[in-house]
């Protein structure tokens, strides 16, 4: 179950409860969509949704009580283990073992369109060219996330209406002829629109971990490498539990709504930021996939190898959001 999946699970049992009366006259309060995130430190379950605070106002109720109603109709819904109540009314909610571990399914049955969806359903948005460099790259990709949530988006012709997205010129023009296109793809698209980009030639050039390009097509090559050394070991990728995957496969889970965050917001930072964050997590959690020595491959190792490749599939497809390159050998 994705964050999405989740959210709209949220939003149902919201509206049958106003529906069924369980919260009074709440009317216009009640929102199309419910905000769930990753619980604070010391939180407990995988996600939290502050929604019984919004509603207590409205509802005439204690917020807890209004948590307390959403908690036992929020609990009963395939894929969720357990619902708590912290703090004056958040909802902590638990998702059960072989839902938190679906995603890797999804991912690996949809590999070019995971984290797509219909978000953005209805908008339209015209782009005016811009004539720097950056602000052309930056547009084209804005028009590619807003695609991938479902609205209508493209470049129109100069002299037409449509919007001009406020971007920072790159201080240094011609970048991509002193380090190729994709590292200065990169170097514009993962500074936010209001920053000045790197533009150190040396650094963005630099095949090692400081370099973030590197590490991001170094891990998606790792991905494609375990799953090589793997079938020369006999064994292919079968999803399942993976205790010690939780990060990696949280931020798996975490990706539909970062693409859906990048495509409102038009920042693909977010995006470049996003898969930063799932390549380090996938070079550490990459040793433990392989069986060591003499040891046979088990269930374990094929569940892990799952995990890898649906991780090295979002780095592949967000790279190809942004336009850049997923060399399968690095």
């Amino acid at each position: 179950m994705t964050p999405a999946e989740l959210s709209r699970t949220v939003a149902h049992v919201v509206r049958g409860a106003v529906d069924e009366g369980a919260l009074g006259p709440v009317g216009d309060v009640v929102p199309e969509a419910v905000k769930v995130e990753r619980p604070r430190p010391g939180g407990a379950g995988d996600y939290a949704s502050g929604i019984a605070l919004k509603l207590a106002a409205a509802a005439g109720l204690p917020p807890r009580e209004v948590a307390e109603v959403l908690r036992g109709r929020i609990a009963g819904r395939p894929g969720i283990a357990l619902v708590e109540i912290s703090g004056p009314g958040f909802l902590n909610i638990t998702l059960e073992r072989g839902a938190q571990f679906d995603v890797v399914r999804q991912v690996l049955a949809a590999p070019a369109t995971y984290g797509y969806g219909e978000a953005l359903l209805g908008q339209v948005h015209d782009f005016v060219p811009v004539g720097d460099e950056r602000g052309r790259i930056v547009t084209e990709v804005v028009v590619r996330l807003l695609r991938s949530q479902g609205a209508e988006a493209r470049i129109v012709g100069q002299g037409e209406p449509g919007q001009v997205p406020a971007v920072v010129p790159c201080p240094a023009p011609g970048l991509a002829e002193l380090v190729g296109a994709d590292a200065a793809r990169w170097a514009m698209l993962r500074a936010a629109r209001h920053d000045r980009p790197r533009t150190d030639a040396g650094e963005l050039l630099a095949q090692r971990e400081s370099n973030s390009l590197f590490r991001v097509r170094y891990a998606y090559s790792r991905s494609r490498a375990l799953s090589r050394n793997a079938r020369e070991l006999g064994f292919a990728a079968v999803p399942g539990a993976v205790p010690e995957g939780e990060r990696l496969l949280g931020l798996l889970r975490d990706h539909p709504g970062v693409l859906e965050g990048a495509a409102r917001h038009q920042a693909p930072d977010r995006l470049g930021r996003h898969l930063e964050a799932v390549a380090d997590e996938l070079l550490r959690f990459q040793h433990a996939v392989l069986p060591l020595g003499d040891e046979k491959p088990s269930a374990a190792h094929r569940s892990r190898l799952a995990l890898a490749e649906a991780a090295g599939t979002v780095l592949a497809g967000g790279l190809s959001l942004l336009g850049v390159d997923a060399p399968e050998f690095l």
